[in-house]
């Protein structure tokens, strides 16, 4: 509803009540209103209405609106009408029914030809899949109310008030007993209850994660009762508070996310190893103790990929380095993509992964620091003993053997970048063919992730002291190695094979074995760097290889 100048009135979407044409009351819900009302003109009966805001619903719920039978209760709820208030997108709709929501689902995948399955049979909690002709899918689940056979009840009884909405599909009113149109408005995350952290802890990782996602504010309350239930952390699953995780580390600012996950005091019942990282001095270049030049490294590694998203518009940013790694690497802006793309585990991604890695990657600091005789800190081994680190929290939060073999190598290999870097800005060498191979041969896939991190690690370290030259070097190498990758690979990463192991076993009358395997490898890295080229050459390099290996063993 708009007023004279067309601009929205103050009781949009809101429930009012009118004795004589004028609004005496106003609630979230018809029964707020009328209650309000009573309180102040209790012998009078108030006529209750709602004043529709101007919304665009999702095209999705207007087709579920055509499948209504006149007397079918169901609303959508939660993250849905949030979205739709904030004019965003939404790739999950959740719809509450009094009873008989899988029935309901499947009749709704049926009309929409769309994949069904069911979620929980003993809460009536089906789901409907409908992907579009781009390959997107929108996720719709259709619950039996929660907390008894009320509506209001049943949002009263969820995690925050902005996701304390319903939208009727019947009518188009909406119903907010908790004024979270108020605090969507005030920008805040409100808890619905003093115990909502209680009955679910795995909220206090979702408070945080709104708050990031929407720019918003935790509300101060909100704040003391999420500190007060950290350590029922401890009764949450692996797989619920590693879902949340990621999907913190996917999304925006996850450094100021993890800060504040710190500030609530949650890691010590979530990830124990991080909390020793605070205090942990550095020596120079290192502006910053080993927390927060992790958090630095976070803020870095998103700023670095959001720079590299295909789309990306240089001219946006008033940061010199953001803009250089611009100029150098956007060219492969579309091999990123499609590295992004690709996934170890169907549930999550490889984008999340790195960030994980990112922000486990010094974890073994603080039990390898070391001061040697001329009085330099070291942290001797921390990468090997971060990678050991590393998998153990991968497995711990339930990761697949996949995602934690790659984790180990991200890990165990991050400190390679930085070897080129110091010897690209010392003494102008860039990394050598055999150093390149030799990379990608023991980093793989992981080799891309190993830059990426590398140059976050960089600027983490450095910060605000990063000279042009520091990071020019830094740039340099990694498009060397990305440009390896990505357009010489059968050249210097992967050539093609020239000879097998049956082919030498046949030529040089090798037995299979251990030295056969390592005889493969030297070959294929003499082709990497360019000393062998054709078959007749291998076959002789094969016979020099062998006689020096036969002379190193016998000496």
């Amino acid at each position: 509803m708009k007023d004279k100048k067309g601009k929205q009135t103050t009781y949009a979407g809101r429930w009012v009540a009118k004795l004589g044409g004028e609004v005496i009351a106003q609630g979230g819900t018809p029964g707020q209103a009328l209650r309000l009302a009573q309180s102040i003109r209790h012998k009078e009966k108030p006529v209750i209405s709602y004043m529709p805001p101007e919304i665009q619903v999702h095209p999705l719920v207007e087709k579920v609106k055509t499948l209504l039978t006149p007397d079918q209760e169901i609303y959508l709820v939660g993250g849905g009408v949030r979205d739709m208030l904030l004019q965003r997108g939404s790739p999950d709709l959740d719809f509450a029914l009094p009873a008989d929501a899988i029935p309901f689902a499947r009749r709704v995948a049926n009309k929409l030809k769309a994949d069904y399955f069911t979620l929980d049979e003993a809460r009536d909690i089906g789901r409907v899949i409908v992907t579009d002709e781009l390959g997107k899918r929108t996720f719709l689940d259709f619950n039996r109310f929660q907390g008894g056979q009320d509506i209001e009840q049943d949002l009263k009884g969820r995690d925050f008030t902005i996701n304390a909405l319903a939208y009727d599909l019947r009518n188009g009113s909406m119903l907010d007993p908790l004024g979270g149109v108020r605090d969507l408005h005030a920008k805040k995350i409100r808890a619905c209850s003093a115990d909502s952290f209680k009955r679910d802890p795995v909220r206090i990782l979702r408070a945080v994660r709104f708050a990031a996602a929407l720019a918003f504010q935790i509300d101060p309350e909100t704040r003391r009762w999420a500190k007060a239930s950290a350590d029922t952390l401890q009764q949450t699953s692996p797989e619920r508070l590693r879902d949340e995780l990621f999907k913190i580390l996917d999304g925006p600012q996850p450094d100021a996310s993890l800060r504040a996950l710190e500030i609530l005091g949650v890691l010590p019942y979530f990830l124990p190893e991080l909390t020793r990282l605070k205090g942990e001095a550095q020596p120079a270049p290192h502006v910053h103790d080993v927390w927060d030049h992790t958090l630095a490294v976070l803020r870095y590694l998103e700023a670095l990929v959001s720079a590299l998203h295909v789309g990306y518009d240089a001219d946006q940013t008033n940061d010199l380095f953001t803009g250089l790694v611009s100029l150098k690497l956007g060219r492969y802006r579309e091999q990123l993509a499609a590295h992004f793309a690709n996934s170890l585990n169907p549930e999550r991604s490889i984008h999340g992964l790195l960030f994980f890695a990112a922000l486990v990657h010094d974890v073994a600091k603080p039990q390898t620091r070391s001061v040697d005789e001329n009085g330099r800190m070291r942290f001797l081994g921390h990468a090997e003993a971060g990678a050991r680190i590393a998998v153990e929290c991968a497995d711990r939060l339930h990761l697949s053997r996949d995602e934690q073999e790659r984790l180990d190598v991200i890990i165990r290999n991050h400190m390679r970048f930085h070897y080129h870097v110091s010897r690209m800005e010392a003494e102008s060498k860039p990394p050598s063919r055999r150093a390149i191979y030799r990379f990608f041969r023991d980093a793989g896939a992981a080799g891309v992730d190993l830059v990426l991190l590398g140059l976050a690690d960089r600027r983490g370290t450095q910060d605000s002291s990063l000279t042009q030259e520091t990071w020019s070097a830094a740039l340099s190498v990694a498009r060397l190695l990305l440009e390896n990758y990505w357009e010489k690979p059968q050249e210097s990463i992967s050539p093609l094979k020239l000879l097998d192991g049956n082919d030498l076993m046949v030529e040089l009358n090798l037995q299979p074995g251990e030295q056969l395997g390592r005889l493969l490898e030297a070959i294929r890295e003499a082709q990497a760097v360019g000393k062998v080229v054709t078959r007749d050459q291998a076959i002789i390099f094969s016979r020099d290889w062998l006689r020096d290996d036969h002379q190193s063993v016998t000496r």
